[in-house]
């Protein structure tokens, strides 16, 4: 890993919700709101944007917990600011506090932990043959 990122750096980015981000079961629109799924791929994807610049060549990360409390909906066509923020890091393990935002208020808050390895030690723990 290149410089471990600093505590309380950050890096984010922002999406806008469509109607196929929201909850659907059997190809039916259950509510006209962001899905906590959806939540969570967009607060790891900001996640990756705080290790990705990190990582050397041969290394990658996975994520290894995320823990996510869903405070308030946001609806379709809401613009959704999410940040990480580094809560701790070393070698191989980072851990960032994400957040989520419309405007001033707070849509989810997660805890997302990721472990950087070796690209070949990482591809050998997937061979599952």
């Amino acid at each position: 890993m290149h410089p471990i990122p600093g505590v309380d750096q950050t890096a984010g980015h922002t999406f806008v919700v469509t109607q196929s981000m929201c909850p659907h079961f059997e190809e039916r629109l259950v509510h006209p709101v962001c899905a906590t799924w959806t939540l969570v791929h967009q607060m790891e994807y900001a996640g990756r944007l705080v290790i990705v610049p990190v990582l050397e060549a041969d290394e990658e990360a996975v994520g290894a917990r995320f823990a996510i409390t869903h405070r308030s909906p946001a609806t379709i066509g809401s613009a959704v600011e999410v940040t990480a923020r580094v809560l701790s890091a070393t070698r191989r393990r980072l851990t960032c506090d994400v957040r989520a935002h419309v405007g001033p208020r707070l849509v989810a808050e997660a805890e997302f932990v990721q472990i950087s390895m070796p690209k070949p030690e990482l591809a050998a723990r997937f061979d599952v043959t």
